[in-house]
């Protein structure tokens, strides 16, 4: 299943801002957000403020929970997302995206776009009954959130260090059961 480019975005985005929170915590600074804004793709209203930061920090648990929810649970918190931000959803086309559906206006606080972007994203992926392309990573020593986009679904690992931290744990264990 291929989603849209911007449905896609705003997936892996929220996987990454919900993984930010596993330890160590890499959103800590105005400096970080900062930089997880540039490579997100979000366009709009950017306060660079330290209120900015705590606001959208706050997000990763509600996030994290619809994420990792089942498809009738989804549905509830995507309703509920949208209705809390009086999401209004439109046409756009802005900078090299050609029309796509934004739900939110540029100026409402950065935070409050993100919810929605993912809101409106996991509509598509409970629309197409693709739950399953959420998961949480197969390492036993990790809670991230793993976003599956790939053709035969194989992917288990939320980062190249879960999966070599995997891998290594399991050469380990075939070199002592020799």
């Amino acid at each position: 299943m291929r989603f849209a480019h911007d449905t896609e975005q705003a997936l892996q985005c929220a996987v990454v801002l919900v993984n930010s929170a596993e330890p160590p915590d890499s959103l800590t600074t105005v400096e970080e957000l900062d930089d997880f804004y540039t490579g997100s793709g979000y366009t709009g209203r950017r306060d660079r403020t330290r209120a900015e930061l705590d606001a959208v920090r706050a997000t990763r648990p509600r996030l994290r929970e619809l994420l990792t929810a089942d498809r009738d649970g989804a549905v509830e918190m995507v309703n509920d997302m949208l209705a809390d931000a009086q999401a209004v959803p439109r046409l756009v086309r802005h900078d090299e995206s050609d029309w796509h559906v934004h739900a939110i206006d540029y100026q409402r606080p950065l935070a409050t776009r993100i919810v929605v972007e993912t809101a409106m994203a996991m509509i598509d992926v409970i629309r197409a009954d693709e739950m399953s392309r959420l998961n949480l990573c197969a390492d036993d020593a990790c809670d991230g959130v793993v976003l599956d986009l790939s053709r035969n679904r194989s992917k288990r690992f939320c980062s190249v260090t879960c999966g070599n931290r995997h891998a290594v744990t399991a050469y380990r264990q075939r070199q002592r059961a020799e």
